[in-house]
């Protein structure tokens, strides 16, 4: 019976007898959510197999059309090529109220677009231009009044709380001194920021199930809205995503999103967001101490907070740990927290790598030509084993580099493999002999800036890239190129992976 008084039936008039299909939403997502066959025009589905939130009918030649569903019966008849204009709502309260609401804004869409028309031949200094654009206002006005009268009537209907999802919230005036100046010209933004997700029910999973409620993630932590800074942004988020219930679909897919997006960030140092929720929720246990983020695996999970635990010492803010080893004599140690330098630029690079082989000559020159003269050092670090010992013996050789190189050598690595302790902790450092680990270089080359506190300010940087930064850092953004740009995106991460 209860699945009986789920059912989804659907009418489509003129429609052959053929294969469709119903699609759901998750998020951004649309996914196949069952199969029939359309016949004399009539398909039905079982809606007990569907959670609620917004279905679609897929029909041949990729035409389509939505409905809500929440766990009630519906029977809608429709005919095309305008599914929505033909669309008669049988039974479901929902979706009865839904198509007034859309043709409601239809019919006002249509008003206003008129009145458009009709003014873009007028003077805009003329009266009947203004009166025309007062139309336009007063319609624009008026459907926001609609909008809100009609989700606080309905706010126990989830379309209720999809039309108020798909509202912005009110922003008062801005505060005034005696003088009637406002205080903060930044009160707007400010205020929307805090708000903006007063009017999505944030407790409420069905929304998830909406590509509303991606868009409205989406926007606010994408570049037209926040500011692309990771601190900013984890503040944000964390505030977000601690009104959430944890156990909840909408907590999973918000917390992924931004997880996801800050992991494929072109920005530099938005790694440092990923490791902050990623520390936060992946990392750490609930209040009821279980895992967050129930939905991984303890494998999967392992591995994630064990990258999280290097990536804390590697994200922009951080300083950076000391590396001491030696260089190509194998009897003189340096390290780079004893340099005076107002910078340092930490440099992972293999003399047999075909990518380094192109970049270290590049950073030769500046160094020499530019860098040095501003007090910079370079320090750049490579593992020399075996027969790689000669091999980057000659090329700091042959390339004339003149910045500071040390290495693992094939000497020290062996030694410290019969006896670690012969070196730690009193010639160098566990974090030194493991620096592919400690910095976690998968791939080089690789570049790290640091100030004279040795705190990271920059990294993932071509030697392109380094130039530009170290200008703008310096505060000499006019000086003359010496490292051509990069040619395509490519050469934008041009590493090569170990």
């Amino acid at each position: 019976m209860a699945a009986f008084s789920q059912k989804i039936k659907l009418k489509v008039d003129d429609q052959k007898d053929t294969t469709v299909f119903l699609v759901k939403y998750y998020g951004k997502n649309i996914l196949y959510a069952d199969t029939a066959e359309m016949v004399k025009e009539v398909v039905t589905f079982d809606g007990s197999k569907q959670k609620p939130g917004m279905l679609g009918l897929l029909l041949p030649g990729q035409k389509f059309f939505e409905f809500i569903y929440n766990k009630d019966e519906i029977d809608i008849e429709t005919k095309g090529p305008d599914y929505v204009a033909n669309m008669k709502v049988k039974k479901s309260e929902e979706n009865i109220l839904f198509l007034s609401y859309i043709n409601y804004l239809k019919t006002s869409r249509e008003k206003a677009n008129a009145l458009m028309d009709q003014s873009r031949s007028l003077d805009k200094n003329s009266k009947e231009y203004k009166d025309l654009m007062n139309q336009v206002d007063g319609i624009s006005g008026a459907v926001k009044t609609f909008q809100v009268d009609f989700a606080e009537k309905n706010k126990g209907k989830l379309v209720g709380k999809i039309v108020k999802m798909s509202t912005d919230v009110e922003i008062p005036e801005a505060p005034k001194n005696e003088k009637g100046q406002v205080i903060d010209s930044n009160f707007r933004y400010y205020y929307y920021r805090e708000h903006y997700f007063d009017n999505i029910d944030l407790r409420d999973d069905r929304l998830v199930n909406t590509a509303m409620f991606h868009q409205k993630i989406e926007y606010f932590f994408g570049d037209k809205f926040l500011l692309q800074i990771p601190d900013t942004i984890a503040v944000q988020a964390i505030s977000m995503l601690d009104k959430m219930d944890y156990r909840s679909e909408m907590f999973k897919y918000t917390l992924t999103h931004i997880m996801v997006n800050a992991e494929k960030s072109k920005i530099m140092g938005m790694d440092k967001l990923f490791t902050i929720l990623g520390d936060r929720y992946y990392c750490k246990d609930a209040p009821d101490g279980k895992s967050y983020v129930d939905w991984m695996t303890s494998d999967k999970l392992e591995e994630l907070c064990k990258k999280i635990k290097t990536n804390k010492n590697l994200v922009v803010g951080a300083k950076a740990i000391n590396i001491k080893l030696t260089d190509s004599t194998e009897v003189n140690w340096h390290d780079f927290y004893s340099l005076k330098s107002d910078y340092v630029i930490l440099y992972f690079w293999e003399a047999t790598c075909g990518h380094c082989k192109k970049s270290t000559p590049l950073l030769q020159k500046l160094y020499a030509e530019k860098l040095k003269a501003r007090n910079v050092e370079v320090f750049g670090i490579s593992k020399a084993i075996g027969e790689d010992f000669k091999t980057w013996k000659k090329f700091i050789s042959d390339n004339k580099l003149s910045f500071i190189n040390v290495a693992l050598t094939d000497k020290i690595y062996k030694e410290a493999q019969k006896d670690p302790y012969k070196f730690i902790p009193h010639i160098t450092t566990i974090e030194s002999l493991n620096y592919s680990d400690t910095y976690d270089i998968y791939s080089t080359p690789r570049v790290f800036v640091l100030d004279k506190d040795k705190k990271i300010i920059g990294k993932g940087l071509t030697i392109s890239q380094l130039e530009d930064f170290m200008d703008r850092v310096q505060k000499v953004e006019n000086a003359k190129k010496i490292i051509p740009a990069d040619k395509n995106k490519e050469d934008e991460h041009d590493e090569e992976h170990h």
